[in-house]
């Protein structure tokens, strides 16, 4: 049965305003933020005077009343510039505020939410272990209820958005207890900025991403208050499973906009460059080059809208996300390295955004589910198991 994809009114409306801005706004400005690793809090904020950070949450929490497929479609046009200024709007949604969302109290989203939504304030989601990246079940920080508190000792590595000026929370899964036969029951817990015994370390040395915030967490007796758990105890592990399902439709949309971006500046590039009296361009192998470019982002695109309509129509779509984001970030990668290859030498100088794109692209394969994890999903989908 075919499946019509036709972006609504609002939705091209969205499309257009973000793909303005992304060139006029972040274009000029994100190669410095890049180059100095530094955090473009200007860009930041006029991304949060534009609503962007409230796209896919209801009116009443301070949100634009819009949904994912419109977040989605902001964070292609965004890659298709930069990805750094992307995953901290795709991180600050879909791991900061998504979950307070989908699993808090009214009053924690009332609490939270409305500056979340407006980028007043950045959330951050506490997962990842040093020895736990893809085993999420191997978590070892602990949560132990005393009193009306929760006490929480342990480490997160590679959290995004955790340490910038406007952080304000990190949602942190942690083991609060243990089921009859010896299993981890692992709970969400939100833990403020600036809470006694929370530790951010310095920022990371990454090899793209630079103007985005990585970090890594520790806890040392941190005390919250019991009314921190996020949705029910033991339920965090579920909690977070679904968090993931939507973000990889997001990531896969992140991915499609680097890899559309990278055919935008070999095409921009290969009118431009001539060699032996001609544009490059002329070519037909370099032609048959960027063909194959945006044939693959094209059938990214068709991939994550794919995921994103199951979604909004409330169908299954694990399966969908995850091919979404496997094939995608796996063409980004492949558009980065050709797109670099066209470029030439000049593709290899960091004042020309297809070098970072190029450095930028390898993390699409291993960040909110790695290749080999995406795999594992699709054949458990299949009824493969073992």
């Amino acid at each position: 049965m075919s499946k019509d994809y036709t972006l609504s009114e609002e939705h091209e409306e969205l499309r257009r305003t973000v793909e303005e801005f992304a060139h006029d706004v972040v274009a000029p400005k994100i190669g410095d933020f890049y180059e100095r690793h530094e955090f473009p809090y200007e860009i930041v904020r006029e991304m949060g005077r534009m609503g962007l950070f409230g796209l896919p949450f209801p009116e009443e929490y301070g949100g634009m009343g819009g949904d994912y497929l419109a977040l989605c479609l902001a964070l292609e046009e965004l890659a298709r510039v930069d990805s750094s200024v992307a995953i901290t709007l795709e991180a600050g949604i879909s791991l900061g505020a998504m979950p307070v969302f989908r699993f808090g109290t009214e009053e924690q989203k009332r609490t939270w939410l409305p500056r979340l939504c407006s980028g007043e304030m950045l959330g951050a989601f506490g997962l990842t272990e040093p020895g736990a990246g893809s085993d999420a079940g191997g978590t070892r920080t602990t949560a132990v209820r005393e009193g009306g508190e929760w006490v929480i000792n342990g480490t997160k590595c590679f959290i995004t958005n955790s340490g910038t000026d406007i952080t304000g929370l990190v949602t942190v899964t942690a083991v609060t207890g243990r089921t009859d036969d010896g299993r981890p029951l692992i709970s969400s817990i939100i833990v403020p900025s600036g809470t006694p015994g929370f530790t951010v370390a310095p920022a990371y040395s990454k090899v793209g991403w630079n103007a985005s915030d990585t970090r890594e967490l520790s806890f040392a007796d941190v005390r919250v208050p019991a009314a921190n758990l996020l949705g029910e105890e033991g339920r965090g592990y579920a909690q977070f499973l679904r968090i993931l399902d939507e973000g990889r439709i997001a990531i896969a949309a992140l991915s499609t906009g680097l890899a559309q971006g990278c055919v935008d500046e070999s095409v921009k590039y290969a009118k431009e460059r001539h060699a032996f009296g001609r544009p490059i361009g002329d070519n037909q192998a370099l032609q048959f080059k960027i063909a194959d470019m945006e044939m693959r982002a094209y059938m990214a695109r068709v991939g994550w809208r794919d995921a994103a309509f199951r979604l909004l129509r409330g169908e299954r779509f694990k399966k969908e996300a995850a091919m979404a984001k496997l094939y995608s970030s796996t063409i980004a990668v492949d558009n980065a390295r050709e797109a670099t290859q066209i470029h030439g030498g000049y593709g290899f100088m960091n004042e020309y955004p297809v070098a970072r794109m190029w450095r930028d692209s390898k993390i699409l394969e291993i960040g909110e589910g790695t290749s080999e994890v995406q795999r594992m999903l699709i054949a458990r989908e299949l009824g493969l198991t073992g």
